[in-house]
């Protein structure tokens, strides 16, 4: 865990120091089951329990924007037989999970080379993102099929073109960031990376510039509201400059 994050099991945070947009990597399900003597499937099955439990305490918390790392353009690269799985993981959480979703106020948004599912998978996420457009209570979005090289890359391209047919340059990096593939969000306030690792694995590189990363020993599936709360109390300890000293922003405050 980062060192000086308090362990706290209360379910509920002061309005103060509370992120607008909290992103997460979900690591760990694969040890998971291995320490248990499990097939990798079984703690992806697990993780999707972690899932919607981070969902309900986000709303609890009344975070507005929860963004999931579920599979990375790097994923791709696992056996075919896990990636399949993943798939078929991925198809029935979203057959099974949509009308709670709707029913609970959550719009749901998934972000990545969505051209690279296979077509039924495609229209199960347009289906779910429709049905859901007009909630307004948390923000989701499942970055699938994601890396944040890619999403540069695109958005550069994009630019490129409006650029060839007589928009302005842009001249700053408020005029490319309408680009992104996650415009409509603010920045991440706070990374959460459970299963140990300390690095950000090439998701949200460009929006993750001043975003507060918390890294736990958690696995993904043991991450419970528990350990979610004392990852919001601790951000809520750290002081956000933004490049500017601790002195101008208490004058400024």
């Amino acid at each position: 865990m980062t060192p000086g994050a308090p362990e706290q099991s209360s379910t509920t945070l002061p309005n103060t120091g509370r992120p607008r947009h909290v992103a997460i990597i979900m690591d760990g399900n694969g040890r998971w089951a291995t320490a248990r003597h499990l097939p990798r499937v079984a703690g992806h099955s697990r993780g999707v329990d972690a899932v919607r439990a981070v969902i309900e305490a986000s709303i609890t918390h009344g975070i507005e924007y929860l963004t999931l790392f579920a599979f990375s353009s790097e994923n791709w690269r696992r056996p075919a037989d896990e990636v399949s799985m993943l798939m078929r993981l991925f198809v029935n959480s979203l057959q099974r999970q949509i009308e709670a979703l709707v029913r609970n106020g959550v719009r749901l948004r998934v972000v990545g080379q969505i051209e690279a599912f296979e077509p039924r998978l495609q229209e199960l996420i347009a289906r779910a993102q429709e049905r859901s457009a007009h909630n307004t209570r948390l923000n989701l979005t499942v970055c699938a099929s994601y890396g944040g090289r890619w999403d540069i890359l695109q958005a550069a391209r994009r630019m490129a073109l409006d650029c060839a047919q007589g928009t302005s340059f842009p001249d700053d990096e408020a005029a490319f960031a309408p680009y992104l593939s996650m415009a409509f969000a603010p920045d991440p306030d706070l990374l959460i990376r459970t299963g140990g690792e300390q690095r950000i694995s090439n998701f949200l590189i460009w929006q993750m510039a001043y975003a507060e990363l918390y890294f736990t020993e958690v696995l993904w599936p043991d991450f419970q509201p528990e350990a979610y709360t004392a990852a919001l109390a601790w951000y809520a300890q750290r002081e956000r400059r933004f490049g500017l000293t601790s002195d101008q922003l208490h004058r400024v405050g």
